[in-house]
């Protein structure tokens, strides 16, 4: 993928005394006295930052936060617990800037944070106007935002349109190297692990899927469907029996090509979804009618990891079992550590998938954690990513 990279740019001089707008994804989580509960948004957004200060930049940085609504600001909305965080990071004061559209005042060797973007009006329908007005702010703009380059939105879209120049933050490129070296280029055999409560939600991906990996490993409620279709009984759990025909065409597609959907040989079981519930471990072929399946067997866990650690790649969505109770954590913490300990190059996306990798504490094992939960799971749909479009397009000339 060409896309211009605005490290190459500081590197080459490019920025020194250049207005800089960076559009990042700064949307953290708050608690009801508007605390910051977790910051690594922010602290991912630094490094961009730094880089342009470091370079002689002057420079502008705005994100969305919540989902405010147009044209109508409110205190809860503001991104001051924000700039009070940034200011900590930078080790200097970041001064919070409101009504910017119509121009911003700042000069090289300083940062301003520009108020919620999202309460523009325009910015959601992606309003030529307002990205005109934008992008006259700058000299060069700088998508450092993941999280929504699948929004065609002002600052993810418009103003790279109408930027005199427009390119990748590190964070950015960082995604689109990993995306490229595990979708577009892996080493193989490529294994992708896609698990959640239902098919409908990840149908697409499954099917785009089964086209390119050579192992497809389904877990969680989708697996309990997959095992229906391949004549299983599945007692109460959490299914989707009126997708059997399309969980049976991926099954198809995938032998086709001589690669496979590996179904469980075993399960672990319980007769009711609670913390304390008692765990059953069981054949695939020996589910009573009762019986919910809350996680992959021991047996299955232990073929699926040796598949994991011959892999060339692995692509990881979400956990095969209930991994929050710890007697339904046993599929989920094989999976978690076969790829720490596999040579393969992984990527992970999604939040509880992250909340896996956390738990079992294998963050520096995994080659790349994606940042963005829906821009992800659309990278895996194969979709283009509208703002990956536009930068190219941008670098196309």
């Amino acid at each position: 993928m060409h896309i211009l990279r605005f490290s190459d740019l500081c590197a080459q001089g490019k920025a020194r005394g250049q207005r800089v707008f960076i559009r990042a994804d700064l949307n953290v989580p708050q608690d009801d006295a508007g605390r910051i509960t977790e910051d690594t948004r922010i602290r991912a957004s630094v490094p961009c930052i730094r880089m342009a200060l470091d370079a002689g930049a002057a420079v502008m940085v705005t994100s969305h936060l919540g989902r405010p609504a147009e044209g109508e600001f409110k205190p809860g909305d503001s991104l001051a617990p924000v700039a009070r965080r940034l200011s900590e990071l930078l080790g200097r004061e970041v001064p919070l800037v409101a009504g910017w559209v119509d121009g911003v005042q700042v000069q090289p060797g300083q940062v301003v944070l520009l108020e919620n973007c999202r309460v523009n009006k325009g910015e959601k329908k992606n309003s030529p106007e307002l990205a005109r007005k934008m992008a006259a702010l700058c000299d060069i703009y700088v998508n450092d935002a993941f999280g929504t380059a699948h929004r065609a939105e002002g600052t993810t879209y418009g103003i790279a349109e109408y930027a005199k120049v427009a390119c990748a933050g590190p964070l950015l490129a960082a995604e689109i190297d990993a995306i490229t070296k595990a979708l577009a280029n892996p080493k193989r055999p490529l294994v992708a692990i896609v698990a959640g409560s239902k098919v409908s939600t990840k149908l697409t991906i499954l099917q785009s899927l089964s086209k390119n990996v050579d192992g497809l490993v389904v877990g969680g409620g989708i697996a309990n469907t997959f095992m229906l279709a391949a004549g299983l009984p599945i007692g109460k759990s959490l299914a989707e029996p009126d997708l059997l025909g399309e969980a049976k065409a991926v099954i198809a597609a995938m032998a086709a090509r001589g690669a496979e959907v590996p179904i469980p040989t075993d399960v672990v079981v319980a007769k009711t979804f609670a913390a304390d519930a008692p765990a059953t471990v069981k054949k695939a072929a020996d589910v009573a009618e009762d019986d919910m399946i809350l996680d992959i067997g021991p047996e299955t866990a232990a073929r699926l990891a040796a598949q994991l650690k011959a892999a060339g790649t692995i692509v990881w969505n979400g956990p095969v079992g209930v991994f929050e109770f710890d007697q339904f954590a046993g599929g989920t913490k094989a999976i978690a550590q076969a790829i720490a300990e596999s040579s393969a190059f992984s990527i992970a996306g999604g939040g509880d998938t992250l909340a896996a990798i956390a738990k079992y504490g294998i963050e520096n094992q995994v080659g790349y954690i994606s940042t963005g939960g829906g821009a992800f799971l659309e990278v895996l749909e194969g979709k283009t990513l509208p703002a990956f479009e536009i930068l190219q397009k941008r670098a196309a000339g």
